[in-house]
């Protein structure tokens, strides 16, 4: 194995250069090219039809909802429109493709000659260009038995899922993504999350990349100069999280560098992601469009959306996830850091909607980046996935806001609003946990806590004030904490004449 250069010296020695491919798979009700259920689990090869399996005879027809998200999304990456477009078959034999082919798009993709921008950590866009996205069929799935870590490697056998073969995919390819420098693997990561945030507010897939909904191909190659012609590029096949995004990127550039540092050649190779360790092993060399044999579908009749469609769809577009982030920055007065750390938790969208039940932003980010944020991770639930909501966590603010409950009082209303004991009035009441404020309930606790403590009220007439805070915190203790802490000092000051 070749030893890897150090990072910074990698990129102080070579100018990588990206490029990415991503695959969505759109939420549809059915098939791209039938009517089997386009859904996420199921038995093995129950949602398929004898289109699904390539089936002698069967014949395709295409998914119109699925065209219609797929011109949404190019749109949404300012592409062009094509007027008109074919599908293509791709062929090659794999066993999760009974047909011998996938249907895709080659020379003719609905959209093309796009961009998107993307925002880094400290705020930095960075432009990314689309070549194009096409429409096409995704593959069943391998399943590999035996063996250590379920790849085909050490497997006695395998099995193949054909759920999946038929769910209808965009992918998107870039140009050439140049410039990024020693940021690269930070562009990537943030490439696909931007698109995948962008699939989300289209409401075209439920974009999880855990289920594999988006996945990416990467592609890495160095160069001496950025004047230099491109490199030879690996391409790391199907990563489907950020953080492997990230290494995968930094991992091929250490390999590469140390590679072409010891006068060696790079092989123009697809290679697996390893998770566990984020390195990167060989696949097989990569095939070209031409060893494809790509050749217009005959089955399907060509694509050809109308201007007036096109338009209709460009109108209902909704504010796109990057400027809608900087728009509510602005509006919320947050750091940037502050905003990151709420993208990154995925509490955007609970926090603004705890703000337009009536709470202000900065008590909206306490609660859902604070108490309810360590709940989510000590119990390993989303934080969209808690047993509460943001009118609720609006109506437990407007609780703390007019004295009708201390924050510790309030955190244990949302211990009963999580546990299902209703809203949080209904959690108060049913507790008995409202703040103490009956004055004179209020002047008898403190009172018996005078009575109590001689000693510590003969140091308050000395002079030391600071000692109020034993007979404060003797009349917390008293009330379950369920008294105004400032107002119990008041008292007793004014009782003890300091």
């Amino acid at each position: 194995m070749t030893d890897l250069m150090d990072y910074a010296d990698a990129v102080a020695n070579f100018d990588p250069v990206l490029g990415i491919e991503v695959h969505v798979e759109l939420g549809t009700a059915t098939k791209m090219f039938d009517a089997a259920p386009n859904a996420f689990g199921g038995d093995p090869n129950t949602y398929v039809t004898p289109v699904s399996l390539g089936l002698p005879g069967s014949l395709p027809v295409v998914n119109r909802t699925a065209v219609e998200y797929a011109i949404t999304i190019g749109l949404a990456l300012n592409c062009n429109i094509a007027e008109y477009c074919r599908f293509a078959r791709k062929n090659y034999f794999y066993p999760d493709l009974t047909k011998a082919f996938q249907t895709s798009q080659y020379d003719e993709p609905i959209a093309y000659d796009g961009w998107v921008d993307v925002e880094l950590e400290d705020g930095t866009l960075f432009r990314v260009e689309i070549e194009r996205a096409h429409m096409e069929e995704d593959a069943g799935k391998n399943n590999h038995v035996g063996g250590s870590d379920g790849r085909i490697h050490g497997a006695d056998y395998s099995l193949v899922d054909y759920n999946r073969a038929g769910v209808p995919l965009v992918e998107i390819v870039t140009r050439p993504i140049t410039g990024a420098g020693d940021r690269a693997p930070e562009v990537a990561r943030a490439y696909v999350q931007t698109l995948r945030d962008i699939f989300r507010a289209l409401d075209v897939s439920e974009a999880r990349m855990e289920r594999g909904n988006v996945r990416a191909d990467i592609n890495v190659s160095l160069r001496p100069t950025p004047e230099s012609p491109l490199g030879v590029r690996s391409e790391t096949k199907n990563v489907n999280s950020f953080r492997g995004i990230e290494r995968a990127v930094r991992f091929e550039i250490q390999r590469q560098a140390g590679i072409l540092s010891e006068g060696g050649t790079v092989i123009q190779e697809t290679r697996h992601f390893h998770e566990e360790d984020g390195s990167t092993s060989p696949g097989r060399e990569k095939s070209d469009a031409e060893d494809y044999r790509y050749f217009p579908e005959p089955d399907l009749v060509p694509v050809a959306p109308s201007r007036e469609w096109v338009e209709e769809l460009r109108a209902g577009l909704p504010e796109l996830p990057v400027a809608r982030r900087r728009r509510l920055r602005a509006e919320w007065d947050f750091s940037d850091l502050e905003m990151r750390d709420v993208v990154n938790a995925d509490a955007l969208d609970l926090i603004e909607a705890t703000v337009a039940a009536g709470v202000s932003p900065a008590s909206a980010r306490k609660w859902w980046m604070g108490e309810l944020s360590r709940r989510a991770k000590e119990t390993e639930v989303a934080l969209a996935d808690m047993a509460v909501t943001p009118a609720q966590i609006a109506e437990l603010q407007s609780l703390v806001d007019s004295g009708r409950l201390t924050d510790k009082l309030a955190r244990e209303v949302l211990e009963g609003v999580l546990a299902g004991e209703g809203d949080p009035t209904a959690v108060v009441e049913a507790r008995g946990l409202e703040v103490v404020s009956d004055e004179g309930a209020l002047t008898a606790a403190v009172q018996e806590a005078l009575d109590a403590n001689p000693d510590i009220v003969e140091k308050i007439k000395a002079g030391k004030v600071q000692a109020a805070g034993a007979l404060v915190g003797a009349v917390m203790k008293a009330t379950r904490g369920q008294a105004d802490a400032a107002r119990v000092r008041e008292l007793i000051m004014e009782i003890v004449g300091a």
